[in-house]
C-alpha cells in the first residue's frame, strides 16, 4: 500500500534507530510496505549500544518471569539461525557459592525445563574444567544455552537488509512534532542536524519505536506511557578473562553476569531508577564501580587484577502497568500499544519494553499490527531468513576458520558474508588503522561507503575502531585521516577528532587509576603535545 507515490509520503513511519526499529523497519520492508525509519543520532545510540550483549537464554528469567524466559529461549534458537555472524555461541553456567542458598538450584532447573530450556545441572568440578577462571568454591553449577551477542552488527544488519527492501532510513534527524489531523497522527515533522532544515513526513501509520525516549515521542501526541527509566551499568575489561558466559544462580540482581565478547569481557549490571532529565547523560558512578568489582570478582576472581578499560551505563526502557505508576511490578516482557484502541487516537502505535534478545519477535508483533491496519495479508519471515552477513552467498572468500590472515579472520568475525566486498586489493588496503581489534584500511572504506558513516563514533559502531585496549590512542588519528580524506574536510575531521577522544574518556573516568591512568596520560601527551590538539580548542 503506497500513498501516492511522493517522495514524503510513506505506509509506515518508524521512530528510532536502536534493534527494534531496525528490526520492525526489516519486518515492514519485507513485507512489502513503504517505510521510514526515522533516528536523531547514530545507530544503536540508545540502550541497544548499552548494554551486555547477552544472548539470553532466558535462564536469568525462568523463575520470575516464565513468559519473558520462554521468549528468550525461542529467540536464542532463532538468532543462532539467521544471525550467525553476529552470534557467539559460547553457552553459559549458573553458578552457585557457598553464600548463595544451593536449594535454589533444584527449583531454577525445574523452571528453565518448564520454560524449554535446556538445563543441566553438572558438577563443579566440571565447570571448573569448562571454565577455567570461575571461582573455584562453586558449590554447584548448571549448564544452559547462553551466549553472546553483537548488538552493533545485529542493528546494522537489520537496517541492511531493510534498505536492500526499499526502506529509506535517515540517521541524525530528529523527530520534533507529529502532525494531527482530526484526532489522528498522520505523519511527523523532522529536523535534520546535518542539513539544518526542518521536513514533514507523512504516513497512516507512525511507529513509536524510540526507547526510553518513547516516553516523550507518545507526549507529542498527548497520550502518557508508564516508562520507568532504569538504569544498568557496566564494566569492560581488557581482555577476555572467561569463555563461558558466567552468571550466579540465584534471583536475579546486582553484578551477576560477566559475559565475553570479541577482545574483552564485560561484567554488568547494575538497577537503579533515574528521572527523565538524566537519560541523555548517564554517568557510572564510583559506588557503581566498586560494587560491579565487588560482585564480579565472586563470579571469576582473576577480575581482581584485569585491567578495566572504560565503564558504561544504559537506560532500560521498561513500562509499568496502567494500574501500577510506581513500576514495583514491572516485567521484562514485550509491550506493544495500539494509541487507537487505548487512547482515541488513530495513526499511532508504540512497541517498547522487551529486551536485545527479543526484538525480533518485538517487530514482529509491531508489523502485524501494522499489516492489520493497513489492510496487509503478508506472514512474518524474519524468523526463518538469514540477515545480510549470514547468508554465506560465497562461502569461500568468508570461511573464517581457513582465513589465513588475522585481519581477514577479524573482518568475516565482523561482518560475515558481507567480508568479500572489502578490499584486500593492495598493500594500503591491507595496512592497520586499529591493531587492537585488527580493522584495516580497506574495512574502514567500505564502512565509510556502505555503511552509513558520518563520524568517528558511527565508524567505532560499525567496525569496533577504538575500542580495544588503547581505547582509540594509536587509531584514532589514523581513522580520523581517512574521514577527512572521503568528506574532504579536515577542519571537520579534527572537530569530530576531538569529540570522539573526549567521549572515549569519559568512560575511562571512573576507572582511571593504575594502567588505565597512565594510558589515559599517555593519550593526553599525545594529542595535545604532539598533535597539537590543545591548539585547536583554544581557537
Amino acid at each position: 500500500m503506497n500513498l501516492n507515490g511522493k517522495s514524503n509520503e510513506y505506509d509506515v513511519i518508524i521512530i528510532g534507530g536502536g534493534i527494534t526499529g531496525a528490526g520492525t523497519a526489516r519486518d515492514c520492508s519485507l513485507r512489502g510496505m513503504r517505510v521510514l525509519l526515522l533516528e536523531r543520532f547514530d545507530f544503536a545510540a540508545g540502550a541497544t549500544g548499552r548494554n551486555h550483549g547477552l544472548l539470553h537464554s532466558g535462564a536469568r528469567y525462568a523463575v520470575t518471569d516464565k513468559e519473558s524466559a520462554s521468549e528468550c529461549i525461542k529467540e536464542n534458537m532463532i538468532l543462532r539461525k539467521i544471525a550467525r555472524h553476529c552470534v557467539e555461541e559460547n553457552n553459559g553456567l549458573f553458578i552457585s557459592l557457598p553464600e548463595d542458598d544451593i536449594n535454589f538450584q533444584s527449583k531454577f532447573v525445574e523452571s528453565c525445563h518448564e520454560a524449554g530450556i535446556d538445563a543441566q545441572i553438572i558438577d563443579p568440578a566440571e565447570a571448573r574444567r569448562i571454565e577455567p577462571s570461575v571461582n573455584p568454591n562453586l558449590i554447584g553449577a548448571v549448564k544452559v544455552p547462553d551466549g553472546s551477542v553483537d548488538p552493533f552488527r545485529l542493528t546494522l544488519a537489520n537496517i541492511i537488509d531493510a534498505k536492500a527492501h526499499g526502506a529509506q532510513i535517515l540517521v541524525y534527524h530528529e523527530v520534533t512534532a507529529l502532525i494531527k489531523e482530526q484526532g489522528r497522527v498522520i505523519g511527523v515533522a523532522v529536523w535534520d542536524h546535518k542539513k539544518k532544515e526542518s521536513t514533514n513526513y507523512y504516513a497512516p501509520l507512525t511507529i513509536n519505536a524510540g526507547g526510553i525516549w518513547g516516553h516523550n515521542i507518545a507526549k507529542m501526541a498527548g497520550i502518557e506511557v508508564g516508562m520507568y527509566p532504569a538504569k544498568g551499568s557496566l564494566l569492560i575489561f581488557g581482555h577476555r578473562v572467561n569463555n563461558v558466559v558466567l552468571n550466579r544462580c540465584r534471583k536475579p540482581a546486582d553484578a551477576d553476569i560477566l559475559v565475553p565478547g570479541d577482545t574483552i569481557c564485560l561484567i554488568g549490571t547494575t538497577s537503579s531508577h533515574v528521572g527523565f532529565d538524566e537519560v541523555d547523560d548517564m554517568r557510572v558512578t564510583s559506588e557503581e564501580v566498586d560494587l560491579l568489582l565487588r560482585e564480579g570478582e565472586k563470579l571469576a576472581p582473576a577480575l581482581a587484577t584485569t585491567r578495566i578499560l572504560r565503564a558504561y551505563a544504559g537506560v532500560r526502557p521498561l513500562v509499568a502497568a496502567d494500574n501500577d505508576p510506581t513500576g514495583r511490578n514491572i516485567s521484562r516482557g514485550i509491550v506493544l500499544l495500539d494509541h487507537e484502541t487505548r487512547d482515541g487516537v488513530p495513526g499511532f502505535a508504540t512497541i517498547t519494553g522487551g529486551k536485545l534478545m527479543t526484538y525480533r519477535l518485538m517487530a514482529e508483533k509491531a508489523t502485524d499490527l501494522a499489516c492489520a491496519k493497513l489492510g496487509i495479508d503478508k506472514p512474518c519471515t524474519t524468523m526463518n531468513e538469514p540477515l545480510p552477513g549470514s547468508r554465506n552467498e560465497e562461502p569461500e572468500s568468508t570461511d573464517k576458520k581457513h582465513a589465513t590472515s588475522p585481519i581477514r579472520r577479524s573482518t568475516i568475525g565482523r561482518h560475515g558474508d558481507l567480508a568479500a566486498r572489502i578490499s584486500t586489493d593492495n598493500e594500503v588496503d591491507n595496512s592497520l588503522v586499529c591493531e587492537c581489534e585488527d580493522v584495516s584500511v580497506g574495512e574502514v572504506k567500505y564502512a565509510l561507503k556502505e555503511l552509513d558513516v558520518h563520524n568517528m563514533e558511527d565508524l567505532r559502531h560499525r567496525t569496533r575502531v577504538g575500542m580495544g585496549t588503547c581505547q582509540g590512542e594509536l587509531c584514532a588519528c589514523r581513522a580520523a585521516g581517512l574521514l577527512s580524506e572521503a568528506h574532504n574536510c579536515a577542519h571537520q575531521a579534527k572537530a569530530d577528532l576531538a569529540r570522539f577522544l573526549n567521549e572515549r574518556w569519559k568512560g575511562m573516568y571512573p576507572v582511571a587509576w593504575g594502567e588505565a591512568l597512565r594510558e589515559g596520560e599517555y593519550t593526553q601527551w599525545v594529542y595535545k603535545g604532539l598533535c597539537g590538539m590543545n591548539k585547536m580548542e583554544e581557537k
